[in-house]
C-alpha cells in the first residue's frame, strides 16, 4: 500500500494569484458588493456578476478552463492569495443553516470564479437554496456527518443520492480552526483506480448499491438512489459514493466497496486551507471529507464558503422553477 503521508501538499492544478491579479479580482468583487440590490441570490445581481466574470484575471480563467478540460489525478484546483482581510471578517456564524445572502467581498469573489467554471446551482432542501453557504461548526452537532460537524467527516460524493448532484464543489477558506488542524481530505479516484483488481472494478460498475437521502431531502419526497459506484469510461470513470450513506446490496458489493475505500484512503490528499484559499473539487472523480478539529464557539472558528456548480444547467431544467437556479 502507498504511503499516504507523502500525499499532502498541493494538487496538480494550483495557482497563486500575484498581487496585481489579486487586486484586479478584488476590484471587480468590490464593484459587485455595491451593485444593487447587493444580494447573492437576486437575478439582477447575478446578471451583473455574469458580466463581470469575463473580467476575472486571464491566468485564473485559463486555469479554470484547463481544470475543466482535465482535472488531473487529484481532481482539485487550488487558487491561493485571494483578497480577504482577516481583520475585517465578522465573527464566524454559529447558527444552524447559516448562509451568505448579502454580497460580501468573499461571496462576490467566489461567485465570480464560479461563473468562470459553469452555472451556479443550489438545492431547496439544503440551506434554503442559498447559492453561497457557510460551512461552520454548530454547537451540539459536533458528531454530525454534515457541514455543521467537527468530528471526522467521511469521504463522499457531494449529494451522492441526488440525480442532479453538483459537477463541482467550491470551498473558500475565510478562516481555519484555532489550531490549524482541520484539513480538507480528498479521495482521488484516478490515483486509486489502478490499484483496484478487475473483479472489484466490475462489481463497482453494477447497480448493486443504494445511497440514502438525508432527512432534509427525504422528508420532501426524495428517494434513495439505486446505482453503480463507477460509471462511464472503464479507464476513466466517474464515481458516486458516500461512505456514510451508501450500502451494498450483496456480499460481493460489500467487499468491492471495502476495497475501494481502502485504496481511496491510501491515495488520500490533505489540504489545510488558509485564509484566501479556494479549493474547487471535481465532484465526479474526487471524493472529499474533513479531518476532525475542536471548535471553541468564540466567533473565531473555522469558516468556509461553499458553492455548487453545474457545467450544463439544462440537465436540471425539469427540476427547477422558471429561471431559478434552485433545484427542488
Amino acid at each position: 500500500m502507498r504511503d499516504a503521508s507523502t500525499a499532502e501538499g498541493r494538487p496538480d492544478h494550483h495557482v497563486v494569484l500575484s498581487g496585481p491579479e489579486r487586486d484586479e479580482l478584488s476590484a471587480h468583487a468590490r464593484e459587485l458588493t455595491r451593485t444593487p440590490p447587493a444580494l447573492v441570490d437576486d437575478g439582477k445581481w447575478l446578471a451583473a456578476a455574469e458580466g463581470l466574470a469575463a473580467a476575472v484575471p486571464l491566468r485564473v480563467r485559463r486555469a479554470v478552463r484547463r481544470f475543466q478540460h482535465d482535472p488531473g489525478e487529484d481532481g482539485v484546483l487550488l487558487l491561493s492569495n485571494l483578497w480577504l482581510d482577516p481583520g475585517a471578517l465578522p465573527p464566524t456564524p454559529a447558527r444552524p443553516g447559516a448562509v451568505e445572502r448579502e454580497a460580501t467581498l468573499p461571496a462576490a469573489t467566489q461567485v465570480l470564479i464560479a461563473m468562470c467554471l459553469g452555472e451556479l446551482v443550489a438545492y431547496q432542501n439544503e440551506k434554503g437554496g442559498a447559492l453561497v453557504q457557510n460551512v461552520v461548526p454548530v454547537r451540539g452537532q459536533e458528531e454530525s456527518q454534515s457541514n455543521a460537524g467537527s468530528e471526522l467527516l467521511a469521504m463522499h460524493t457531494e449529494n451522492a443520492f441526488h440525480p442532479h448532484r453538483p459537477d463541482y464543489v467550491m470551498l473558500m477558506c475565510l478562516r481555519n480552526d484555532h489550531e490549524n488542524r482541520a484539513a480538507l481530505q480528498t479521495g482521488p479516484l484516478r490515483r486509486a483506480l489502478p490499484h483496484l483488481p478487475a473483479a472489484v472494478r466490475d462489481a463497482l460498475r453494477r447497480p448493486r448499491f443504494v445511497t440514502e437521502a438525508p432527512p432534509s431531502f427525504s422528508a420532501s419526497g426524495a428517494k434513495d438512489l439505486h446505482h453503480a459506484v463507477l460509471n462511464g469510461s472503464p479507464d476513466n470513470p466517474d464515481i458516486i459514493v458516500d461512505f456514510h450513506a451508501t450500502r451494498a446490496l450483496d456480499a460481493e458489493g460489500r467487499r468491492a466497496l471495502d476495497a475501494l475505500r481502502e485504496q481511496l484512503v491510501a491515495a488520500e490528499r490533505k489540504f489545510v486551507l488558509a485564509t484566501g484559499d479556494l479549493a474547487v473539487l471535481d465532484n465526479r472523480v474526487t471524493l472529499h471529507g474533513r479531518s476532525e478539529f475542536v471548535p471553541r464557539y468564540d466567533g473565531r472558528d473555522r469558516w468556509l464558503h461553499r458553492t455548487f456548480v453545474h457545467l450544463d444547467a439544462r440537465r436540471s431544467l425539469g427540476a427547477r422553477v422558471g429561471d431559478s437556479q434552485v433545484i427542488e
